[in-house]
């Protein structure tokens, strides 16, 4: 797929994904979730990418949420069939099986909110600014803002934030959870990627493994997430990678993992 509200770049195994259209803040319309949806799958199928960094065009917004343009006529089905679409796209990136950073560089409300939860990790700029505001429009969150929001900062403070419509800064962002870093602005693209080099050093299949543990175990009674814990254990110790870190370690050397 050629991109129009897309930027598409691979470096060394990151490929960053920038979603653009500054003009509309980096609004969700149908256009943006099909071609992410299209680069999830990307992302997933191509063994040369590695790991995602994701961000938004400009200094303004990461995403500042859904296009009320398009929203704002829809009926129940349309309604439907576009959270479905956004879902959809979200989970396939989330499920990728490979690290994915959103560097949030600005307002990240509504849909721009559920995409970044729907990232592994979030880095943001110290002007970020996240909610869910979709009660102020008469309407809910329906990208996974009411799943994945209370499943990283806790039920009081997501019911808070989606019952109020509040938003809040960078700051109260990382104290809730909900952001893992901070950095100054000028430098959140450089400490995200950093973040994603550190990631990369360690054994790709063991990286795929965490991704997948957590997002099945979630779902999961405690004692079936720790069977399937153990019956990763044991596939991941029957690896070229386990026995060349193992190795590493022992011998006092940086391992060197083939994804085998």
């Amino acid at each position: 797929m050629a991109y129009t509200t897309l930027l598409f770049d691979l470096l060394d195994g990151i490929a960053r994904v920038t979603i653009n259209r500054p003009d509309k803040l980096n609004a969700l319309n149908a256009t943006v979730i099909a071609e992410l949806d299209d680069a999830a799958a990307r992302i997933e199928r191509e063994g040369d990418i590695r790991a995602v960094l994701l961000t938004g065009a400009g200094s303004k917004a990461f995403v500042a949420g859904a296009d009320i343009g398009e929203i704002g006529s829809q009926g129940a089905v349309e309604g439907q069939a576009r959270a479905l679409a956004g879902q959809r796209m979200m989970r396939r990136l989330e499920r990728c099986g490979k690290p994915v950073v959103a560097a949030v560089n600005g307002f990240a409300l509504g849909g721009g909110c559920e995409l970044a939860m729907a990232c592994h990790l979030r880095v943001a700029s110290d002007t970020a600014r996240f909610g869910q505001p979709e009660v102020k429009l008469g309407i809910g969150p329906g990208y996974g803002g009411t799943v994945r929001l209370p499943r990283l900062i806790g039920r009081g403070r997501a019911l808070e934030l989606l019952l109020t419509g509040a938003m809040i800064d960078a700051q109260e962002a990382w104290r809730i959870g909900l952001v893992n870093r901070v950095v100054a602005g000028g430098q959140l693209l450089e400490e995200s990627e950093r973040l994603l080099r550190a990631i990369l050093e360690n054994g790709p299949l063991a990286i795929k493994a965490c991704l997948e543990l957590v997002d099945a175990g979630l779902e999961m009674a405690v004692e079936d997430a720790l069977r399937l814990e153990a019956s990763y254990f044991g596939l991941l110790s029957a690896t070229a990678d386990m026995r060349e870190g193992t190795r590493a370690f022992l011998g006092k050397r940086k391992a060197v993992f083939t994804g085998s």
